[in-house]
């Protein structure tokens, strides 16, 4: 394909790749009802609790709301994510997201807001058909050069590591339980996808704070030609296994289960 001819920048260009991540979320993506919680008795028990996503991610918080989890603390974790890119995709996501539910779990245990009754965690990294694993696009360039390569190829991978943890009422060692998984799915671009088509998609900024560059919930999804897998997993986390893990950490609690088991006998 020939080279892209930059068109002129629009009267009102759009945010910078250094501020898009700070963008409050529009109105419409806020507002609206909220749904009802699931009418299970697990993630009853930790309802009016303190529930903490260790992500400033909107997309996760929105996705969190769909199963009723929608009463947050949002506490991101300020530690650097520096682990190897040497690591498999598979180790690199898990260890980024153990990090993450670790040190918001830690700095949060004695918090004068009362000690959490969950904390979630999740990471997400978008993997080349190389095997190199793609961080968010440094600027526009980058951003043009990482979707032409994601059309260029066969397929790519989506990594979603998620880690859940819970503190524990006993006081069996460590004093919590922890869970965690990590979900792929494939996902295929349109090999007829123009230049300008991307070079359009760039400038709305929409991915410039997502890795890999593009959000398939979004306006992105005129990029994908199919996936292969979970579909919330490209967006940045996979419910279904992310409830499993809710329910197995709560389970682990010796006096929660108790309860439960009382519960239920009195049914």
């Amino acid at each position: 394909m020939s080279d892209v001819k930059y068109t002129p920048a629009p009267l009102e260009p759009p945010p910078t790749y250094e501020t898009t991540a700070s963008i409050p979320l529009k109105p419409s993506m806020t507002k609206g009802p909220l749904p009802r919680a699931l009418d299970l008795p697990l993630l009853s028990s930790v309802q009016g609790r303190r529930i903490i996503l260790a992500s400033a991610s909107p997309r996760r918080r929105q996705l969190l709301a769909q199963i009723g989890l929608s009463n947050l603390s949002v506490i991101p974790s300020t530690v650097p994510e520096a682990f190897s890119k040497t690591l498999s995709p598979f180790e690199y996501v898990l260890q980024t997201a153990t990090q993450k539910a670790m040190t918001v779990y830690s700095s949060q245990i004695d918090s004068p807001d009362g000690e959490p009754a969950l904390v979630i965690a999740a990471d997400t990294v978008v993997v080349s058909p190389r095997g190199q694993i793609l961080e968010k696009p440094r600027s526009e360039a980058d951003h043009i050069a990482m979707l032409k390569g994601l059309r260029d190829s066969i397929s790519h991978k989506v990594y979603t590591a998620v880690v859940v943890m819970a503190p524990l009422s006993s006081a069996r060692d460590p004093g919590y339980a922890l869970e965690s998984t990590v979900e792929e799915t494939t996902v295929k671009f349109g090999r007829d996808i123009s230049d300008e088509l991307i070079l359009s998609y760039v400038r709305t900024r929409e991915g410039a704070d997502k890795a890999g560059g593009y959000g398939i919930q979004g306006i992105g999804a005129v990029l994908v030609e199919r996936i292969e897998g979970s579909f919330d997993n490209v967006v940045g986390l996979p419910l279904r296994p992310t409830l499993a893990l809710v329910e197995k950490v709560l389970r682990d609690d010796e006096d929660v289960r108790d309860e439960f088991a009382e519960a239920e006998e009195e049914e």
